[in-house]
C-alpha cells in the first residue's frame, strides 16, 4: 500500500545501506541476529496448490515446556544449594532476561525453517522487513512488552518464599489449557473493538501496516496498543482464572505467559507449515475445528485492514462462535500432507 505518511511506509532497505549510517538500535537487531531470513540463502516458493507439510503438536509443546523449564530449573537450583532467594527485582531481571532469550531463540529456529520451507504467500509476496522508520519502535517493544506483563505477573503472583518445585503441578496442564482460550476470549473483544470502533482503530493501525509480517513485527504498534495487548489482556486473563478457583501462581504464570508469547512469535512468522498453536486443550479446540494455525492471522494481516475477521490469536474458537472465521487457504484441509512432518527442533 502507498504510505501518504511517511511514518507507514513499510519500506526496507537499512540491512543494504552504509552500516556507518546506522544507530544504536540497528546495531542491536544485527547483534541479536534476529533477521526473519539470511540474505545469501535461498528461500523457496511455493503455488498455492503445493501440499503444506503437518507440524506434530508435541514438537511444539516439547520446545515450549523444555525451555521456559530451563530458568525454573536453574533458580530452583540456585535457591537450594546457597539458601538465598530472589527477590522481586532479582526475579524481574532474571526472568526478563530469560524471556528475551527464548523469544530471540524462536525466531532464530523460525527463520532457518522459512528457509527450508519457504512462507505462506510466498509465490505473491516475500514477507516484510524491519521498517526503515520503524527500527527503534520494533527493539524497543523487545522490552516492553516483555518487560510490561513480567512486571505485572511479579506485583501480583510472585511470592519469594516459593521456589519453582513448589508450584501447582496438579492444576499446570489445566492453567496452560484455559489461560490460552481466556486469554483470547478477552483479547478477541479487545481486537475487534480496535478494528471496529473508529477511535480505536487509529491505535492499532500501524499493526496493520505489515501485510505479510515476520516474528520481529509481533508487536510492531502504538504505545496505546502495546499497554493493553500485553498488560491489560493478561491482567483480565489472570483475574478470570483466579475466579474460577485456579492457584495461578508465579510460576504457573511462567509457563503461561511462554505458550502464549511462543504463539504469538510464530502466527506472525507467516511460516508456510500447518502449525497449529499449542494448547493442552488443543484436542477439544480441535475437536470444534477451533484451533488456530499458522495461516490464520497471516490471513488478518494480509486479506484484512480496517475491517478484518480472524481475530483470535490463540485459537479461532471465538471467531467460530461469533461467525469471524475466514477460510483458509493453503492451509485447508485437503492441501494438508499429513504424512510430510514439520517438526519444530529443538535446536
Amino acid at each position: 500500500m502507498t504510505a501518504v505518511n511517511p511514518k507507514d511506509s513499510m519500506k526496507s532497505t537499512w540491512r543494504d545501506g552504509n552500516r556507518d549510517d546506522w544507530n544504536f538500535y540497528h546495531h542491536v537487531i544485527d547483534f541479536l541476529n534476529v533477521y526473519h531470513i539470511d540474505r545469501d540463502r535461498e528461500v523457496p516458493v511455493h503455488p498455492k496448490d503445493d501440499k503444506v507439510p503437518y507440524v506434530p503438536q508435541w514438537s511444539l509443546h516439547r520446545f515450549v515446556l523444555i525451555y521456559s523449564t530451563i530458568p525454573l530449573l536453574l533458580h530452583q537450583v540456585f535457591s537450594s544449594y546457597t539458601g538465598y532467594t530472589l527477590g522481586p527485582l532479582a526475579a524481574f531481571n532474571y526472568y526478563f532476561f530469560a524471556f528475551n532469550a527464548i523469544v530471540i531463540y524462536e525466531v532464530h529456529i523460525l527463520r532457518r525453517l522459512g528457509h527450508k520451507w519457504g512462507f505462506l504467500d510466498g509465490d505473491k509476496h516475500e514477507r516484510d522487513g524491519i521498517p526503515d522508520v520503524g527500527i527503534a519502535k520494533v527493539v524497543q517493544s523487545l522490552y516492553k512488552t516483555t518487560g510490561s506483563r513480567l512486571a505485572m505477573s511479579i506485583y501480583f503472583s510472585y511470592n519469594a518464599s516459593r521456589l519453582p518445585a513448589q508450584m501447582s503441578w496438579v492444576w499446570l496442564p489445566l492453567e496452560i489449557g484455559l489461560y490460552g482460550i481466556v486469554l483470547d476470549f478477552w483479547f478477541y473483544w479487545y481486537h475487534r473493538a480496535m478494528h471496529d470502533v473508529d477511535f480505536l482503530w487509529k491505535f492499532h493501525r500501524t499493526h496493520h501496516l505489515t501485510k505479510h509480517p515476520n516474528p520481529l513485527l509481533s508487536a510492531y504498534a502504538d504505545h496505546e496498543q502495546e499497554f493493553f495487548d500485553m498488560v491489560g489482556v493478561p491482567f483480565l486473563t489472570y483475574m478470570t482464572l483466579k475466579a474460577f478457583g485456579l492457584p495461578m501462581g508465579f510460576y504457573e504464570w511462567w509457563i503461561c505467559h511462554e505458550y502464549i508469547a511462543f504463539t504469538e512469535v510464530l502466527g506472525h512468522s507467516g511460516l508456510r507449515v500447518h502449525g497449529t498453536a499449542p494448547s493442552t486443550l488443543g484436542w477439544l479446540l480441535n475437536l470444534f475445528n477451533a484451533d488456530i494455525v499458522i495461516e490464520d492471522h497471516d490471513l488478518h494481516h494480509r486479506k484484512g485492514y480496517r475491517k478484518s475477521y480472524n481475530y483470535g490469536k490463540q485459537t479461532r474458537l471465538w471467531d467460530c462462535i461469533f461467525g469471524t472465521c475466514h477460510d483458509r487457504i493453503e492451509s485447508a484441509k485437503d492441501n494438508i500432507d499429513f504424512d510430510k512432518t514439520a517438526p519444530m527442533p529443538l535446536y
